[in-house]
C-alpha cells in the first residue's frame, strides 16, 4: 500500500523536475543571447579597427557617420517591426510565429527600402567624401535591417542558436568582403562590403527559417500593432538620440577632448556592456514567456534580472578600480589618467541602467507601451539634462556624475511603473497579451 507521504513525494518529484527543466531552458536561451552578442560585438569591433587602420582618421570619421546613421535607422526598424514581434509572439505556436515573422521581416525590409531610398538621394546630392558613403548605405540598408530582424525572430521562437549561427555567417562573409574593400581603399567600398556581407546573412536567414519576408504584409503589421510600434519607435529613437545629444553638448561645453575621455571610460566597461546587450536580446522574450506560464512570477523574474545585472556592473567597476595604472595605460594609452577618474560614476550609471532593464523587460512583456514610453522619455530627458547640467557645473567629471544620478532616477521610475502595471493586472487579470 502506498502511504500518504509517498504520494506527496511522488507528486512533488515531477513538479520539481519540471521547474528544473524550465530553469535550464531559460539559462540556455540566455546563454545563446550572450553568445550571439559576443559574435556581433567582436565582428563590429574588428570592422572598426580594420577600417580605421586602412583609411586613416578623416575617412574613418566618414565611415563612422554612416555607421551611426545605421544605428538610428535600426532603432526605427526595431520599434516598428521586431519589438512588437518579441512582445506578442514569443513562445506561441509555430504557425502563429511564422505568419507574424513573415509580416514583421517584411516590415523591416520595407523600412530599409524607404529610408535607404532617402539616403541614396541625399548621398547623390551631397557628393564629396560623405555623399558616396551615404549613397552606398542607402543601397545596403534593406539587407542590414533584414539580418537584424532574423535575430529577433529566432529569439522570439526560443532558438537563439540560429541567431548566433546567422551572426557567424555575417562575420565569415565579412572577411573576404573587407579584404576586397581594402584593395579599393575608399569609404564607399567598405560600406558596400559591410552591407553586402549582412545581405548574405539575411539571405541565409530565409533558409534557416524557411520563411520569405512578406513586404505586402507591412501595412497590415503596422496597423495591427500600431498601439505598440509607434510608441516603441519613439522610445528607441529617444534612447539613441539622448546619447548623441549629450556627446554633442559635452563637446560644445567642455571641449571635444571631454567626449574622448568619457568614451574611454565607457570602453573600460565594454565587455560588461556586451553582456548587457546580449541579455537584452532575450529578456523581453523570456519575460513574455513567464507572463504566459506563471504571471505571478513576473515581478520576481524582472527583479532578479535587473538586480543581477546591477550587481555584476558594480563588481566589474570594483575590478577596474583595482587595475594597475600600467595595465590601464596599455589599454587606453594617454586617455587612461583622465578616464580612470570617471570609473566610479560611469559604473554607477551602468549599474542603474542594468537595474532598469529588468523593469523595462516586464513592461514590454505586459505590452504596457504607454507606461514604457513615459519611462523612456523621462529617462532620456534626465540623461541629457544630467549630463549637460553636470558639465556646465563641474566639467567632464560633473557630466559623468550627472548621468549616473539621472540613470538611477530613471531606473526608479521604470520600477514604479512596473509595480503599478502589475497591480493593475492583478485587479483586472483578463488582459490580451497577444493579438491573434
Amino acid at each position: 500500500m502506498t502511504t500518504e507521504g509517498e504520494k506527496t513525494t511522488t507528486s512533488a518529484a515531477p513538479a520539481g523536475h519540471a521547474r528544473r527543466t524550465a530553469k535550464r531552458a531559460i539559462v540556455g536561451r540566455l546563454s545563446w543571447g550572450l553568445a550571439d552578442q559576443a559574435a556581433s560585438s567582436m565582428s563590429n569591433f574588428a570592422v572598426g579597427i580594420y577600417v580605421a587602420r586602412s583609411l586613416g582618421l578623416a575617412a574613418f570619421g566618414v565611415f563612422s557617420l554612416a555607421w551611426g546613421t545605421y544605428g538610428v535607422v535600426l532603432s526605427v526598424s526595431r520599434g516598428l517591426a521586431t519589438d512588437p514581434l518579441v512582445v506578442r509572439f514569443s513562445g506561441v505556436s509555430d504557425t502563429s510565429w511564422r505568419g507574424a515573422v513573415a509580416r514583421s521581416s517584411g516590415t523591416a525590409l520595407g523600412v530599409g527600402a524607404a529610408i535607404g531610398a532617402a539616403c541614396l538621394v541625399v548621398g547623390l546630392g551631397l557628393g564629396g567624401r560623405v555623399g558616396p558613403a551615404f549613397a552606398c548605405l542607402g543601397v545596403m540598408l534593406p539587407g542590414l535591417l533584414l539580418q537584424d530582424a532574423w535575430r529577433y525572430a529566432f529569439f522570439a521562437a526560443g532558438t537563439g542558436r540560429k541567431a548566433f549561427v546567422n551572426d557567424l555567417v555575417w562575420g565569415v562573409a565579412l572577411v573576404p568582403a573587407m579584404v576586397m574593400a581594402a584593395r579599393v581603399g575608399s569609404v564607399a567600398a567598405f560600406v558596400l562590403a559591410w552591407g553586402a556581407s549582412a545581405a548574405v546573412a539575411a539571405a541565409y536567414g530565409c533558409l534557416q527559417s524557411g520563411i520569405r519576408p512578406r513586404l505586402t504584409g507591412a501595412r497590415e503589421w503596422l496597423r495591427e500593432h500600431r498601439d505598440l510600434g509607434y510608441r516603441y519607435l519613439v522610445e528607441n529613437v529617444s534612447n539613441s538620440g539622448a546619447s548623441q545629444l549629450r556627446a554633442y553638448g559635452l563637446g560644445a561645453i567642455v571641449g571635444v577632448s571631454a567626449v574622448g575621455v568619457v568614451r574611454g571610460a565607457e570602453l573600460l566597461l565594454g565587455p560588461f556592456m556586451a553582456v548587457l546587450m546580449g541579455l537584452s536580446l532575450v529578456t523581453v522574450a523570456e519575460a513574455a514567456r513567464v507572463l504566459r506560464r506563471a504571471p505571478h512570477r513576473l515581478g520576481a523574474f524582472c527583479l532578479l534580472l535587473g538586480g543581477g545585472q546591477a550587481v555584476a556592473a558594480l563588481l566589474w567597476g570594483a575590478a577596474l578600480l583595482l587595475m594597475p595604472d600600467r595595465l590601464g595605460e596599455l589599454v587606453l594609452g594617454g586617455v587612461w589618467p583622465s578616464a580612470s577618474q570617471l570609473i566610479v560614476p560611469v559604473t554607477l550609471g551602468v549599474a542603474g541602467a542594468g537595474l532598469g532593464t529588468g523593469a523595462a523587460a516586464g513592461l514590454r512583456a505586459l505590452a504596457a507601451a504607454r507606461r514604457s514610453l513615459r519611462c523612456q522619455l523621462f529617462a532620456s530627458a534626465c540623461y541629457v539634462g544630467g549630463g549637460l547640467g553636470g558639465a556646465a557645473v563641474a566639467g567632464t567629471i560633473g557630466s559623468a556624475w550627472g548621468v549616473a544620478a539621472a540613470t538611477v532616477s530613471g531606473s526608479a521610475v521604470w520600477w514604479l511603473h512596473l509595480w503599478s502595471a502589475l497591480r493593475e493586472r492583478h485587479h483586472n487579470p483578463i488582459r490580451e497579451v497577444r493579438k491573434p
